[in-house]
């Protein structure tokens, strides 16, 4: 159990990091504040397990000051939407306000200054302003989370599909609560970590025909990755309801992801996190329920 009055607040609190985030800090004995968009069943979840829930928004200045009020340190995660330059900035004027000590901030592994996504330069911009604050400053890079597994997943006629644009690119799925780990450790210890940026990956690099196999050991099931254009993958997008900010950020990335950007592995879970992440196996073991039934935006045949 903690021995200090530190005081913790988690943005995306009801997200795939955040929530996860939260939960270790609460197990560790500290203060969560977690920030929502509005309350629901998630916010109650965290209220009941012990975290203090805050209603705001990242673009309302007052809310973000109000928010961070006796804040020690703040995990920073600004969801795949317009606005983040203007989040970030409002964050790093509340946060230096109120003497916030540091910041984790959740940013992509395609982040840099010749990034064809709008938000993945956003994202090298925003990791630029947090380093000229006084803020103990660690900037998180993750590889494709392997939740979004569960997002594309196609499920028909008792066999699986993967229609993706990735051609033979290659990655290391990284679970939220891999992640979760390195974010929780990182803000209770923020000094090893100060101006550091590590990219995450899970542990074993995949195209994604191996992904597929893997998936299809674990399910029993054949799983099939069918590679398709980014045109047709940005139309099946679109056809979907997703954003124009969204469908640009990831028809770039899919760019990227063939041009190696997002391949890699590391140790940063162990050697941070203190726990060896999952494989793809292990997650879609851990999370069966979800591939028994088809995800919210596959890409279906023609």
């Amino acid at each position: 159990m903690a021995n200090d009055d530190r005081l913790f607040l988690v943005t995306a609190a009801t997200g795939r990091t955040g929530s996860g985030t939260i939960r270790l800090l609460l197990q560790h004995g500290h203060r969560v504040r977690a920030m929502v968009h509005r309350e629901d069943e998630r916010s109650r979840s965290l209220a009941e397990a012990g975290a203090e829930v805050v209603v705001s928004d990242f673009h309302d200045l007052d809310g973000v000051t109000a928010a961070l009020q006796g804040v020690t340190g703040a995990y920073l995660c600004h969801p795949i939407a317009p606005g983040l330059i203007e989040a970030t900035t409002y964050f790093a004027q509340a946060a230096t306000e109120a003497g916030v000590r540091s910041v984790v901030n959740m940013s992509q592994i395609s982040a840099r200054r010749e990034a064809g996504s709008d938000a993945a330069r956003q994202h090298w911009l925003c990791e630029r302003l947090l380093d000229r604050t006084g803020m103990l400053t660690a900037h998180l890079r993750p590889t494709f989370f392997a939740e979004w597994l569960k997002l594309w997943w196609e499920l028909r006629d008792g066999e699986g599909y993967l229609r993706l644009p990735f051609g033979e690119g290659r990655h290391a799925p990284i679970a939220s609560v891999d992640q979760a780990h390195v974010i929780a450790t990182v803000l209770i210890d923020p000094e090893p970590h100060d101006r550091a940026v590590y990219t995450l990956h899970g542990p074993v690099e995949l195209n994604h025909h191996g992904i597929a196999g893997a998936m299809s050991g674990t399910l029993g099931i054949p799983v099939h990755y069918e590679p398709i254009s980014v045109e047709e993958f940005a139309s099946a997008m679109a056809e979907r309801g997703l954003t124009a900010h969204r469908i640009q950020h990831l028809s770039n990335v899919a760019v990227d992801y063939q041009n190696g950007v997002f391949a890699g592995t590391n140790d940063n879970i162990e050697k941070i996190g203190q726990r060896a992440p999952l494989s793809v196996e292990q997650f879609v073991l851990d999370n069966k329920p979800d591939f028994e039934i088809s995800g919210p935006y596959f890409v279906p045949a023609p």
